[in-house]
């Protein structure tokens, strides 16, 4: 069965809305909490880093020619921490945007026959829209308090 490519406009459409985010907010806006320990910009480093963890699953797919797992774990959210809160607010959404940016598109060129196996193995390495959805629905929340 063939992907549904769907996926594309999911992806593009999360990714604009980073972008209206954060042309909407101020510098003090983005360092509005979301939760007990992250930001606005510690929301958009965070997605800008999984976003490229995809990246890499994508080349390392496309090298072996199989699907490539890493070894990670949940546990990398709370030891970047630190790193992600160092990062100038206007620089994480630059780096978030421009990073899904990159993932979208190589996302709609990548194999469709190694994309699937992909997807098969986890979706949301596909429809990246799930897990910027996610995040921006807490950063939506916050701002509203």
């Amino acid at each position: 069965m063939a992907l549904d490519r769907s996926f594309i406009e999911q992806n593009r459409a999360s990714t604009e809305r980073m972008r209206a985010l954060a042309a909407r907010l101020s510098d003090q806006e983005m360092q509005q909490r979301v939760g007990e320990h992250w930001t606005v910009a510690i929301a958009l480093a965070h997605l800008a880093f999984w976003d490229r963890r995809v990246m890499y699953v994508l080349d390392m797919t496309e090298r072996d020619g199989k699907v490539f797992i890493p070894e990670i774990d949940i546990f990398i959210n709370d030891l970047s921490l630190p790193l992600w809160a160092a990062i100038p607010p206007r620089a994480a959404a630059q780096i978030a945007i421009d990073t899904a940016q990159t993932l979208d598109k190589r996302l709609e060129r990548y194999s469709p026959a190694l994309l699937e196996e992909i997807y098969n193995y986890n979706k949301r390495w596909v429809v990246r829209a799930l897990h910027r959805g996610e995040h921006l629905d807490e950063v939506d929340a916050a701002l509203k308090r």
